[in-house]
């Protein structure tokens, strides 16, 4: 962390500081579906009201081609200061000479939250000109939305090298949790990676494998893996184009390090409630599609994963979202939760498990990026984040 400023290295008394938070939360109905993210950006901006700091937030929210009116930010500032205990004026801007007079005008101790960045159309292009009009709302700028930090977007990077900058607390945490992972793992070092597709999660086996004792890969991904090890799959999902290279993985001294089911739980159909049952993991019948580890399995896993001194978990273990298929992802889950190592869980649907399950206080490091935390374990140094060394 030497090499990135944090909150203890700028001055906010009496300034206007402008946070980039990760407020991008699901909607329904116009209200907030889940408000973990507003939550985990809470402690940056208490400390620095706390400190004197007249604070202002921006972020992005969903995927906007434009002006959208239902992705305006208004939900997400009432529940800002339903959470935060404070009051918050919500902006229709994000910049311009308005929003300036609007900032300039509010009482220190409001919470000013501008309107969606990526209703400009700047942002994603990292526009010079969009940074420029964000700088000029503040005289310091704090990074604290982890998972767009692998962005180099106006609103991250851009403003970041116009204004004295610092990571905020969230994002610390972040790189000091990954970052050990990285350097210092306590062994045994167990990673568990599931979801869907091999191709998004390569970079990080690459990197990782040589630096963790076991590999335990679960979830959509682990049947390209059991394709490449000649085994039929029947109808599971194969990224064809992946088996030439992962054959090559396992062929590696450090492949041997990969552990792959030995049941799943398949069904004749992709649906909620298909017929399922449970095969050996290398003999799935002809017209069936693997959606679970087994229970086999997941009693092997979740014993490598509470043994181990250190665990990093990315991807759930099946199609959770549907109770007959969600018991591996649920046992890798608890078995994270009651491991008494170094635990860090990555990634939307790994996070949405530990909290469907409750447990999430009982983890290490709940990440709050999955793209960014993956591509911090790959090596790659993130725009956000070499931005405020700059």
């Amino acid at each position: 962390m030497s090499q990135v400023p944090t909150l203890d290295d700028l001055e906010v008394a009496g300034r206007t500081v402008l946070v980039r938070a990760d407020l991008n939360v699901p909607l329904d109905g116009g209200a907030v579906g889940d408000d973990f993210r507003i939550r985990a950006s809470l402690p940056t901006i208490a400390e620095l009201r706390e400190r004197g700091a007249k604070v202002v937030v921006c972020s992005h929210l969903g995927r906007p081609g434009g002006v959208d009116p239902d992705l305006r930010m208004d939900p997400v500032a009432v529940r800002l200061g339903e959470l935060g205990g404070f009051p918050v004026l919500k902006l229709d801007g994000v910049t311009g000479p308005e929003v300036r007079a609007a900032v300039a005008a509010a009482p220190t101790d409001t919470v000013i939250v501008l309107e969606n960045t990526r209703f400009e159309p700047g942002e994603k292009q990292n526009d010079p000109a969009l940074a420029q009009g964000l700088a000029e709302l503040a005289d310091a700028f704090v990074l604290d939305a982890f998972g767009s930090a692998h962005r180099a977007h106006a609103s991250t990077a851009g403003v970041a090298g116009l204004l004295p900058a610092a990571a905020g607390r969230l994002l610390e945490a972040e790189i000091q949790s990954l970052s050990r992972l990285l350097t210092d793992p306590q062994r045994p070092y167990v990673v568990v990676l599931g979801g869907a597709k091999v191709s998004d999660k390569l970079g990080v086996m690459k990197h990782l494998l040589p630096r963790v004792d076991q590999m335990l890969v679960g979830g959509g991904m682990c049947f390209t893996l059991l394709a490449a090890q000649g085994h039929s799959v029947g109808t599971s999902l194969v990224e064809e184009s992946m088996v030439d290279e992962i054959k090559e993985l396992l062929a590696t001294e450090d492949g041997a390090k990969i552990v792959l089911p030995t049941d799943v739980v398949v069904a004749d159909r992709f649906a909620e409630d298909a017929d399922h049952w449970v095969v050996a993991a290398t003999e799935i019948p002809v017209g069936m599609m693997g959606l679970d580890i087994g229970p086999e399995t997941t009693v092997d896993f979740g014993g490598a994963v509470e043994d181990a001194a250190s665990v990093f978990w990315n991807g759930p273990m099946g199609v959770f979202e549907w109770e007959a298929f969600r018991s591996g992802t649920a046992g890798v889950a608890e078995a994270v939760a009651a491991g008494e190592g170094f635990t860090v869980i990555g990634g939307g649907d790994s996070v949405a498990a530990i909290r469907m399950l409750g447990r999430e206080d009982e983890v290490s490091h709940v990440s709050s990026g999955g793209g960014a935390g993956l591509e911090m374990l790959e090596g790659k140094l993130l725009p956000g984040i070499a931005a405020l060394g700059s």
